[in-house]
């Protein structure tokens, strides 16, 4: 049975599916190698009295990774806080606007914050900015990361309002009509 969700002519469902799917993937690898560098650097520590001196830059990374590729995700399994006793008491129609203004800001926000990080990226590279940790980091390298988080959260964005719009849809749809 095909999901309402990837129907219609130029549906775009399965390439934002891929998209989380591939998310959950690389979040699910990140969060096993930081499970298993913090280990590590536990066991060393324990055991030998030495330690990774790169370990905590490396967590680091991949700690703020986890939490954009998170939020990400729980924008478009719509599992976001919200307010649920004021957003229920809405018609279905105000719910599908106050969910496209939502999209729209957040969108808007995402665009912003990713153009504002290729700045920085692209002032770190001209620089040569390093980290100032035991690795030293270019800081260009980790820094598109942030750029791949704010358009995957507007792929999630738009993804959300689709799945919004197509529910609402198929509700006033179903809607019995008065005929007499």
């Amino acid at each position: 049975m095909m999901d309402e969700r990837n129907s219609g002519p130029a549906s775009a469902g399965p390439v934002f599916d891929a998209a989380a799917l591939a998310t959950r993937v690389l979040s699910g690898a990140v969060l096993a190698a930081l499970v298993g560098l913090v280990c590590l650097e536990a066991f060393l520590r324990g055991a030998f009295n030495y330690s990774l001196g790169f370990a905590e830059e490396l967590t680091g990374y991949c700690v703020v990774l986890l939490t954009f590729f998170g939020a990400a995700l729980a924008l478009r399994a719509n599992a976001l806080f919200q307010v649920h006793f004021l957003f229920d008491s809405y018609s279905p129609k105000v719910r599908v606007w106050v969910q496209r203004i939502f999209v729209i800001v957040a969108l808007i926000v995402c665009v912003i914050l990713a153009w504002k990080a290729k700045d920085l990226t692209l002032s770190s590279f001209s620089r040569n900015r390093f980290a100032a940790t035991v690795l030293r980091t270019p800081l260009w390298i980790p820094q598109p990361g942030f750029w791949f988080a704010m358009i995957r959260a507007s792929a999630s964005s738009i993804s959300s309002q689709r799945t919004s719009t197509t529910s609402a849809w198929l509700w006033f749809r179903a809607r019995p009509t008065n005929t007499r």
